[in-house]
Protein backbone atom coordinates (compact mmCIF):
# COMPACT_ATOMS: atom_id res chain seq x y z
CA UNK A 1 0.00 0.00 0.00
CA UNK A 2 1.32 3.24 -0.87
CA UNK A 3 1.91 5.45 2.35
CA UNK A 4 -0.55 8.45 2.61
CA UNK A 5 1.53 11.45 3.55
CA UNK A 6 0.01 15.42 4.72
CA UNK A 7 1.73 18.09 2.16
CA UNK A 8 -0.39 20.95 3.65
CA UNK A 9 -1.63 21.37 6.79
CA UNK A 10 -3.46 24.78 7.81
CA UNK A 11 -5.92 26.36 10.08
CA UNK A 12 -7.72 29.69 10.72
CA UNK A 13 -7.21 30.89 13.53
CA UNK A 14 -9.72 30.22 16.47
CA UNK A 15 -12.25 32.41 17.53
CA UNK A 16 -14.53 32.52 20.78
CA UNK A 17 -18.41 31.92 20.27
CA UNK A 18 -20.82 34.66 20.08
CA UNK A 19 -18.89 37.58 20.50
CA UNK A 20 -15.30 36.90 18.66
CA UNK A 21 -14.49 37.85 15.86
CA UNK A 22 -15.69 35.22 13.80
CA UNK A 23 -19.35 35.67 15.49
CA UNK A 24 -20.85 36.90 11.85
CA UNK A 25 -18.43 34.36 9.46
CA UNK A 26 -20.42 31.29 8.70
CA UNK A 27 -19.22 27.38 8.73
CA UNK A 28 -19.32 28.14 4.66
CA UNK A 29 -17.12 31.23 4.63
CA UNK A 30 -14.57 29.29 7.20
CA UNK A 31 -14.11 26.35 4.87
CA UNK A 32 -14.22 28.05 1.55
CA UNK A 33 -11.10 29.90 3.22
CA UNK A 34 -9.34 26.86 4.47
CA UNK A 35 -9.92 24.40 1.81
CA UNK A 36 -8.90 27.58 -0.65
CA UNK A 37 -5.49 28.03 1.53
CA UNK A 38 -4.35 24.53 1.56
CA UNK A 39 -5.67 23.81 -1.99
CA UNK A 40 -3.13 26.53 -3.03
CA UNK A 41 -0.04 25.22 -5.18
CA UNK A 42 -1.62 22.05 -5.61
CA UNK A 43 -2.57 20.90 -9.01
CA UNK A 44 -6.27 20.77 -9.08
CA UNK A 45 -6.89 17.91 -11.91
CA UNK A 46 -4.79 15.56 -8.60
CA UNK A 47 -7.56 16.19 -5.94
CA UNK A 48 -9.94 13.58 -6.21
CA UNK A 49 -12.08 15.20 -2.73
CA UNK A 50 -12.70 17.41 -0.41
CA UNK A 51 -13.80 15.79 2.96
CA UNK A 52 -14.86 18.45 5.75
CA UNK A 53 -15.87 17.31 9.32
CA UNK A 54 -19.32 19.55 10.20
CA UNK A 55 -20.43 18.38 13.47
CA UNK A 56 -23.94 20.09 14.73
CA UNK A 57 -24.05 22.60 11.64
CA UNK A 58 -27.64 21.60 10.38
CA UNK A 59 -26.59 19.30 6.67
CA UNK A 60 -25.79 20.30 3.53
CA UNK A 61 -22.38 19.12 2.41
CA UNK A 62 -20.11 22.21 2.86
CA UNK A 63 -16.99 20.16 1.82
CA UNK A 64 -18.63 20.60 -2.06
CA UNK A 65 -19.53 24.08 -1.20
CA UNK A 66 -15.51 24.93 -0.32
CA UNK A 67 -14.71 22.99 -3.57
CA UNK A 68 -16.44 24.83 -5.73
CA UNK A 69 -15.06 27.85 -4.62
CA UNK A 70 -11.63 26.88 -4.38
CA UNK A 71 -11.88 26.29 -7.91
CA UNK A 72 -12.27 22.20 -7.79
CA UNK A 73 -15.56 22.21 -9.60
CA UNK A 74 -14.66 18.51 -10.50
CA UNK A 75 -13.84 17.47 -7.07
CA UNK A 76 -16.94 16.13 -5.46
CA UNK A 77 -17.32 17.10 -1.54
CA UNK A 78 -18.01 14.36 1.29
CA UNK A 79 -19.83 15.70 5.30
CA UNK A 80 -18.75 13.78 7.93
CA UNK A 81 -20.10 13.30 11.74
CA UNK A 82 -18.38 11.59 14.36
CA UNK A 83 -19.25 14.39 17.07
CA UNK A 84 -15.80 15.89 18.53
CA UNK A 85 -13.64 13.72 16.45
CA UNK A 86 -15.19 14.35 13.22
CA UNK A 87 -12.07 16.47 12.12
CA UNK A 88 -9.60 13.51 13.19
CA UNK A 89 -12.19 11.03 11.13
CA UNK A 90 -11.47 13.36 8.25
CA UNK A 91 -8.04 12.90 8.31
CA UNK A 92 -9.02 9.33 8.72
CA UNK A 93 -10.78 8.95 5.72
CA UNK A 94 -8.96 10.39 3.20
CA UNK A 95 -5.63 8.65 4.44
CA UNK A 96 -7.40 5.17 3.83
CA UNK A 97 -8.58 6.13 0.43
CA UNK A 98 -4.95 6.92 0.02
CA UNK A 99 -3.93 3.64 1.08
CA UNK A 100 -6.64 1.56 -0.31
CA UNK A 101 -4.90 3.37 -3.68
CA UNK A 102 -8.68 5.12 -4.32
CA UNK A 103 -7.24 8.47 -4.66
CA UNK A 104 -3.97 10.73 -4.82
CA UNK A 105 -5.09 13.89 -3.39
CA UNK A 106 -7.84 14.57 -0.88
CA UNK A 107 -8.30 17.53 1.32
CA UNK A 108 -9.41 17.12 4.74
CA UNK A 109 -10.00 18.68 7.59
CA UNK A 110 -13.14 20.56 9.49
CA UNK A 111 -14.79 23.36 10.12
CA UNK A 112 -17.17 24.80 12.89
CA UNK A 113 -19.39 28.58 13.59
CA UNK A 114 -21.16 27.46 16.76
CA UNK A 115 -21.42 31.44 16.43
CA UNK A 116 -23.88 30.62 13.20
CA UNK A 117 -25.09 27.53 13.66
CA UNK A 118 -28.63 27.47 12.84
CA UNK A 119 -30.76 26.88 15.10
CA UNK A 120 -32.76 23.11 14.82
CA UNK A 121 -36.50 22.08 15.83
CA UNK A 122 -38.35 19.05 16.44
CA UNK A 123 -41.69 18.76 17.42
CA UNK A 124 -43.35 18.47 20.83
CA UNK A 125 -39.75 20.13 21.83
CA UNK A 126 -39.61 23.93 23.24
CA UNK A 127 -36.82 25.63 22.56
CA UNK A 128 -33.64 25.10 20.74
CA UNK A 129 -33.19 21.27 19.55
CA UNK A 130 -29.84 20.11 19.46
CA UNK A 131 -29.23 16.06 18.07
CA UNK A 132 -28.24 13.63 20.61
CA UNK A 133 -25.20 11.64 20.58
CA UNK A 134 -26.46 9.02 22.72
CA UNK A 135 -29.66 7.85 24.48
CA UNK A 136 -30.55 10.19 27.25
CA UNK A 137 -29.16 8.24 30.77
CA UNK A 138 -29.43 10.30 34.64
CA UNK A 139 -25.71 9.05 34.49
CA UNK A 140 -24.50 10.05 30.98
CA UNK A 141 -26.94 12.99 30.20
CA UNK A 142 -26.74 13.46 26.06
CA UNK A 143 -26.87 17.04 26.35
CA UNK A 144 -24.66 17.69 28.97
CA UNK A 145 -21.15 17.14 28.79
CA UNK A 146 -20.44 18.36 31.93
CA UNK A 147 -21.29 15.54 33.81
CA UNK A 148 -21.49 13.01 30.62
CA UNK A 149 -17.79 13.75 30.40
CA UNK A 150 -16.05 16.11 32.49
CA UNK A 151 -17.39 14.76 35.62
CA UNK A 152 -17.64 11.12 35.00
CA UNK A 153 -13.84 11.43 33.87
CA UNK A 154 -12.73 12.98 36.99
CA UNK A 155 -14.76 10.90 39.78
CA UNK A 156 -13.88 7.48 38.01
CA UNK A 157 -9.94 8.97 37.48
CA UNK A 158 -9.80 10.03 40.99
CA UNK A 159 -8.65 13.61 39.79
CA UNK A 160 -9.68 16.64 41.69
CA UNK A 161 -10.92 20.12 41.42
CA UNK A 162 -7.01 21.58 42.46
CA UNK A 163 -5.53 18.86 39.82
CA UNK A 164 -8.25 20.21 36.80
CA UNK A 165 -7.63 23.82 37.72
CA UNK A 166 -3.58 23.08 37.68
CA UNK A 167 -4.13 21.51 33.88
CA UNK A 168 -6.40 24.41 32.85
CA UNK A 169 -3.55 27.26 33.89
CA UNK A 170 -0.96 25.00 32.32
CA UNK A 171 -2.96 25.10 29.14
CA UNK A 172 -3.55 28.71 29.17
CA UNK A 173 0.12 29.99 29.53
CA UNK A 174 1.42 27.50 26.80
CA UNK A 175 -1.24 28.39 24.84
CA UNK A 176 0.06 32.10 25.68
CA UNK A 177 3.10 31.35 25.34
CA UNK A 178 2.65 29.80 21.69
CA UNK A 179 1.06 32.93 20.19
CA UNK A 180 3.92 35.22 21.64
CA UNK A 181 6.76 33.18 20.34
CA UNK A 182 4.86 33.09 17.04
CA UNK A 183 4.76 29.18 16.88
CA UNK A 184 1.07 29.48 15.19
CA UNK A 185 2.80 31.73 12.23
CA UNK A 186 3.08 28.83 9.73
CA UNK A 187 0.04 26.98 10.42
CA UNK A 188 -2.35 29.95 10.84
CA UNK A 189 -4.05 31.25 8.01
CA UNK A 190 -5.65 35.08 8.00
CA UNK A 191 -9.86 35.21 7.66
CA UNK A 192 -11.23 38.71 6.43
CA UNK A 193 -14.58 39.23 8.45
CA UNK A 194 -17.20 41.98 8.83
CA UNK A 195 -14.74 42.90 11.92
CA UNK A 196 -11.69 43.18 10.32
CA UNK A 197 -8.74 40.91 9.65
CA UNK A 198 -8.77 37.77 12.01
CA UNK A 199 -5.26 36.87 12.29
CA UNK A 200 -4.46 35.12 15.89
CA UNK A 201 -6.28 33.26 18.37
CA UNK A 202 -8.52 34.68 20.58
CA UNK A 203 -9.99 32.49 23.17
CA UNK A 204 -6.40 32.18 25.81
CA UNK A 205 -6.87 34.05 28.76
CA UNK A 206 -3.66 36.07 29.84
CA UNK A 207 -4.86 37.41 32.96
CA UNK A 208 -5.84 33.66 33.98
CA UNK A 209 -4.36 32.79 37.21
CA UNK A 210 -5.22 29.55 39.86
CA UNK A 211 -7.10 32.18 42.03
CA UNK A 212 -9.43 33.16 39.32
CA UNK A 213 -10.42 29.59 38.31
CA UNK A 214 -10.78 28.45 42.05
CA UNK A 215 -13.22 31.03 42.62
CA UNK A 216 -15.04 29.39 39.73
CA UNK A 217 -18.42 28.06 40.75
CA UNK A 218 -19.33 24.43 39.62
CA UNK A 219 -21.30 24.03 36.77
CA UNK A 220 -23.58 21.91 38.95
CA UNK A 221 -23.51 23.23 42.37
CA UNK A 222 -26.48 20.58 43.28
CA UNK A 223 -23.98 17.72 42.95
CA UNK A 224 -21.95 17.09 45.91
CA UNK A 225 -18.71 17.31 45.41
CA UNK A 226 -19.30 18.41 41.75
CA UNK A 227 -16.15 19.86 40.68
CA UNK A 228 -16.65 21.01 36.63
CA UNK A 229 -16.65 24.55 36.34
CA UNK A 230 -15.96 26.84 33.26
CA UNK A 231 -12.60 27.48 33.61
CA UNK A 232 -11.60 23.68 33.83
CA UNK A 233 -13.72 23.10 30.28
CA UNK A 234 -13.39 23.98 26.82
CA UNK A 235 -14.80 26.83 25.42
CA UNK A 236 -17.36 27.39 22.96
CA UNK A 237 -15.39 28.22 19.42
CA UNK A 238 -15.23 28.62 15.79
CA UNK A 239 -12.55 27.75 13.47
CA UNK A 240 -11.64 25.72 10.46
CA UNK A 241 -8.23 23.35 9.75
CA UNK A 242 -7.82 21.34 6.71
CA UNK A 243 -4.70 19.16 5.35
CA UNK A 244 -3.99 17.98 2.34
CA UNK A 245 -3.50 14.14 1.87
CA UNK A 246 -1.09 12.65 -0.74
CA UNK A 247 -0.10 9.34 -2.51
CA UNK A 248 3.64 9.88 -1.52
CA UNK A 249 4.17 8.61 -4.97
CA UNK A 250 3.63 11.70 -6.02
CA UNK A 251 7.21 12.59 -4.92
CA UNK A 252 6.00 15.47 -2.91
CA UNK A 253 8.05 16.89 0.11
CA UNK A 254 6.05 15.60 3.19
CA UNK A 255 5.24 17.25 5.99
CA UNK A 256 4.28 14.04 7.80
CA UNK A 257 3.37 10.13 7.18
CA UNK A 258 0.25 9.04 8.90
CA UNK A 259 1.30 6.08 10.26
CA UNK A 260 -2.11 4.64 12.20
CA UNK A 261 -4.94 5.88 13.53
CA UNK A 262 -8.11 4.12 15.61
CA UNK A 263 -11.76 4.74 17.04
CA UNK A 264 -12.99 3.03 20.05
CA UNK A 265 -16.21 2.96 21.84
CA UNK A 266 -17.46 2.55 25.52
CA UNK A 267 -20.17 3.04 27.66
CA UNK A 268 -21.44 6.96 27.42
CA UNK A 269 -20.56 7.51 30.86
CA UNK A 270 -17.30 6.79 30.16
CA UNK A 271 -16.59 8.96 27.22
CA UNK A 272 -13.75 11.14 28.89
CA UNK A 273 -11.86 8.17 28.97
CA UNK A 274 -12.03 6.99 25.49
CA UNK A 275 -8.41 8.58 24.80
CA UNK A 276 -7.04 5.97 26.90
CA UNK A 277 -7.89 2.87 24.67
CA UNK A 278 -7.46 4.91 21.26
CA UNK A 279 -4.13 5.65 22.09
CA UNK A 280 -2.71 2.35 22.72
CA UNK A 281 -4.85 0.98 19.90
CA UNK A 282 -3.61 3.65 17.49
CA UNK A 283 0.43 2.52 18.37
CA UNK A 284 -0.14 -0.73 18.31
CA UNK A 285 -1.29 -0.25 14.69
CA UNK A 286 2.16 1.14 13.80
CA UNK A 287 3.90 -0.91 16.25
CA UNK A 288 4.73 1.31 17.98
CA UNK A 289 4.06 2.14 22.66
CA UNK A 290 3.56 5.28 24.46
CA UNK A 291 7.81 5.39 24.57
CA UNK A 292 8.56 6.20 20.90
CA UNK A 293 6.13 8.99 20.90
CA UNK A 294 7.53 12.64 21.45
CA UNK A 295 4.45 14.68 21.56
CA UNK A 296 0.58 13.98 22.48
CA UNK A 297 -2.33 16.30 21.33
CA UNK A 298 -4.85 15.37 23.88
CA UNK A 299 -8.42 17.73 23.40
CA UNK A 300 -8.84 19.38 26.73
CA UNK A 301 -13.10 19.36 26.00
CA UNK A 302 -12.29 19.09 30.10
CA UNK A 303 -9.12 19.01 31.77
CA UNK A 304 -10.16 15.92 33.05
CA UNK A 305 -10.01 13.95 30.16
CA UNK A 306 -6.51 14.89 29.47
CA UNK A 307 -5.38 14.65 33.44
CA UNK A 308 -7.10 10.90 33.33
CA UNK A 309 -5.01 9.90 29.91
CA UNK A 310 -1.74 11.44 31.60
CA UNK A 311 -2.17 9.13 34.62
CA UNK A 312 -3.76 6.13 33.45
CA UNK A 313 -1.20 6.33 30.41
CA UNK A 314 2.11 7.31 32.72
CA UNK A 315 2.58 10.06 30.09
CA UNK A 316 5.06 12.61 30.43
CA UNK A 317 2.60 15.81 30.97
CA UNK A 318 5.26 18.08 29.47
CA UNK A 319 4.78 16.17 26.02
CA UNK A 320 1.02 16.98 26.11
CA UNK A 321 -0.84 20.01 25.04
CA UNK A 322 2.48 22.03 24.51
CA UNK A 323 0.90 24.59 22.85
CA UNK A 324 -2.62 24.56 24.69
CA UNK A 325 -5.65 22.73 23.74
CA UNK A 326 -9.38 23.19 24.61
CA UNK A 327 -9.50 24.70 27.73
CA UNK A 328 -7.31 27.65 26.39
CA UNK A 329 -7.12 27.46 22.55
CA UNK A 330 -10.95 26.23 22.33
CA UNK A 331 -12.73 23.33 21.24
CA UNK A 332 -14.39 24.61 17.26
CA UNK A 333 -15.73 20.46 17.80
CA UNK A 334 -16.21 19.29 13.63
CA UNK A 335 -12.65 21.20 13.48
CA UNK A 336 -10.52 20.07 16.65
CA UNK A 337 -9.26 16.84 15.45
CA UNK A 338 -7.98 18.54 12.22
CA UNK A 339 -6.87 21.50 14.01
CA UNK A 340 -4.80 19.40 16.60
CA UNK A 341 -3.31 17.28 13.33
CA UNK A 342 -2.22 20.88 12.08
CA UNK A 343 -0.76 21.96 15.07
CA UNK A 344 1.35 18.63 15.72
CA UNK A 345 2.94 18.35 12.91
CA UNK A 346 4.10 21.97 12.92
CA UNK A 347 5.46 21.67 16.46
CA UNK A 348 7.16 18.52 15.52
CA UNK A 349 8.31 19.89 12.43
CA UNK A 350 9.72 22.91 14.83
CA UNK A 351 11.20 20.56 17.11
CA UNK A 352 12.93 18.81 14.38
CA UNK A 353 10.90 16.11 13.57
CA UNK A 354 9.22 12.75 15.55
CA UNK A 355 6.48 10.79 15.91
CA UNK A 356 3.25 12.36 17.81
CA UNK A 357 -0.20 11.31 18.46
CA UNK A 358 -3.70 13.33 18.55
CA UNK A 359 -6.72 11.89 20.25
CA UNK A 360 -9.75 12.78 21.63
CA UNK A 361 -12.86 11.83 23.15
CA UNK A 362 -16.30 12.10 21.26
CA UNK A 363 -19.90 12.20 22.31
CA UNK A 364 -21.83 9.03 22.96
CA UNK A 365 -19.14 6.89 24.31
CA UNK A 366 -16.31 7.80 21.30
CA UNK A 367 -13.18 8.10 21.10
CA UNK A 368 -10.07 8.51 18.23
CA UNK A 369 -6.39 8.84 17.76
CA UNK A 370 -4.21 9.39 14.91
CA UNK A 371 -0.56 8.66 14.75
CA UNK A 372 2.22 10.94 12.85
CA UNK A 373 5.14 10.73 11.95
CA UNK A 374 7.30 14.51 10.77
CA UNK A 375 11.19 13.92 9.10
CA UNK A 376 13.92 15.33 9.78
CA UNK A 377 13.96 18.61 8.45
Amino acid sequence: MPEAVLVAALRTPIGTAFKGTLRDTTAHELADRIVRATAAGLDPDLVDDVVLAESHYGGGVVARHAALTAGLPQVPGLALNRHCAAGLAAVQTAAAGIRAGMDRLVLAGGVNSASTAPELSFRGVEGRWVPPSHPDRADAPNLDMSITVGWNAAVRAGISREEMDAWALRSHRNAVRALDEGRFKDETVPVDTPHGSFEADEHPRRDTSAERLAALKPLHPEIEGFSITAGNACGANDAAAAVAVADERLGWPALATVRSWASVAVDPAETGLTPVLAIPKALRRAGLTVSDVDLFEINEAFAAVAVAAVRRLDLDPDAVNVNGSGCSLGHPVAATGARMVVTLVHELRRRGGGVGVAAMCAGGGMGSAVVLEVPAP
